[in-house]
């Protein structure tokens, strides 16, 4: 009898870390507009979803299965997000504000392959230089690092970019050329 009631448990709480993940990979691809994917996934979610649901309904007297299926739930969505962290899709808009003079930044950031607009701004403290970076997510904290090390003052603030379209980086980007 506790043999079958851990195999249970462990079923439902698998099951639902399986579902929730789907659950959010979804909801993610579904937000960056790749809906063909996340129709496919949805499909198998559902089936996933109706299964370890079902086994918990079934044997609603066993209170066990109802903290696997939160449990489950919980670990679900931390491992979809585990899971879209290491997908990192999409791009990502980067602006930057540092002194003005340090010229050499967007130099070096051109030299690494990223687009880079840079202009002359005027803050509390005097002249800036503003800089707005287009990249990859999975390219973000290498950026971030590139940045940090020539201007560790450097204010920054990230955009998600929900679609670009023209300029001449776009096409080495979409051709993974972006440089190390």
């Amino acid at each position: 009898m506790l043999e079958n009631s851990i195999v249970m448990v462990t079923i439902i709480l698998v099951i639902n870390i399986v579902y929730v993940s789907f659950f959010t990979i979804r909801m993610i691809l579904t937000l960056k507009g790749q809906r063909y994917l996340a129709a496919l996934i949805s499909t198998v979610e559902v089936v996933i979803y109706v299964v370890g649901l079902g086994l918990v309904l079934d044997n609603l007297d066993q209170i066990q299965n109802l903290i696997a299926y939160a449990l489950g739930y919980g670990i679900g969505v931390i491992v979809g997000m585990k899971i879209e962290e290491k997908l990192a899709l999409g791009y990502i808009t980067v602006n930057v504000i540092t002194a003005e003079d340090d010229r050499n930044l967007p130099k070096v950031l051109r030299e690494k392959g990223y687009g880079v607009t840079n202009w002359l701004a005027q803050g509390l403290e005097g002249n800036r230089q503003s800089m707005q970076i287009l990249t990859p997510r999975k390219h973000e904290l290498r950026l971030y690092q590139t940045i940090k090390e020539i201007d560790p003052k450097a204010f920054i603030i990230v955009y998600e970019a929900k679609s670009i379209h023209g300029g001449f980086w776009v096409k080495a980007v979409k051709k993974g050329k972006l440089g190390d």
